[in-house]
């Protein structure tokens, strides 16, 4: 199950040898039901996931299992259309490429998107919450194994994974925009099943306020790879417990599609603000 580097290195090297010009600054990826919230930005050229070393074909619905070379408002963007899970039981390696990409080729800044399950009383179905922090409960962390210097130190701090510049400048579309939106900490378990009664009871104990099977792995190895990490959920239903309907992961991508007017407004105003959240990071060696 751990990262396997040899992958990883092929990986860079296809995508290299197809677009060798590539110098994307920023990475995005779209979680469940998300697929057209990127549609501003300009496609250059597109690569299946399953033809790119190490990181193969997805396995779950809503996940179109494609990358993009883009550009928008003079960022040139890596678009990550749909992720590979943990739980899809290939290892880490899958979950591991598209940050290793973004490492390889230099970007400085990944944004992670989901759809999620809410715990706290006042989030429901078709909000978004900004991640202001998370709880790794997948039982496992992609770091495990022998140190690879890209992935920075040994023992990364963790105390501003999700980068507050980010955040504050994600309140302000929001407000601009006149969208309501939340903010909060994100648990990641490992699936495939949703959460029973009494897990999502000791989630809320813990301090989550949503919960989901993604997105933690993603963000702990870019921000150890020293990119700037942001993240947003789409709160598809209640977690279990908290309503009577059975939990479906149709209804999970009908709801992020629902979702996607501002979804999309949202990512695109942040695309817009990015040259000046990148203009203080140095380039990743």
């Amino acid at each position: 199950m751990l990262m396997d580097q040899h992958q990883l290195t092929q990986a860079a090297e296809f995508v290299a040898q197809h677009w060798p010009a590539a110098r994307p600054r920023a990475g995005l990826m779209l979680g469940s039901g998300w697929d057209a919230a990127a549609d501003f930005l300009r496609i250059r050229a597109s690569l299946p996931y399953s033809d790119i070393p190490g990181l193969g074909a997805s396995t779950v619905a809503g996940h179109s299992g494609q990358l993009h070379w883009c550009e928008a408002f003079g960022v040139e963007t890596f678009l990550f259309q749909g992720r590979r899970h943990f739980y899809e039981g290939a290892g880490w390696t899958p979950v591991a490429v598209p940050v290793y990409l973004l490492k390889h080729f230099g970007a400085q800044l990944l944004f992670l998107t989901n759809a999620a399950g809410g715990i706290r009383d006042d989030l429901r179905a078709g909000d978004l919450m900004v991640l202001s922090d998370h709880l790794n409960l997948i039982g496992s962390n992609p770091l495990i194994g022998p140190h690879e210097p890209c992935w920075g130190p040994r023992f990364p701090d963790l105390s501003r994974l999700y980068v507050p510049s980010l955040g504050h400048r994600l309140a302000r579309i929001f407000q601009a925009l006149d969208i309501p939106f939340r903010s909060g900490v994100y648990a990641a378990l490992p699936g495939p099943t949703y959460e029973t009664p009494a897990e999502v009871r000791m989630l809320r104990a813990l301090g989550a306020d949503a919960v989901g099977m993604s997105t933690v792995p993603e963000a702990l190895l870019a921000h150890a790879a020293g990119l700037k990490v942001g993240a947003l959920s789409c709160i598809a239903n209640a977690a279990a417990g908290l309503q009577a309907q059975t939990l479906s992961h149709q209804d999970v991508i009908e709801t992020s599609q629902a979702a996607l007017p501002r979804l999309r407004a949202v990512l695109e105003n942040l695309w817009k603000e990015l040259p000046d959240e990148l203009v203080s990071t140095q380039p990743v060696a």
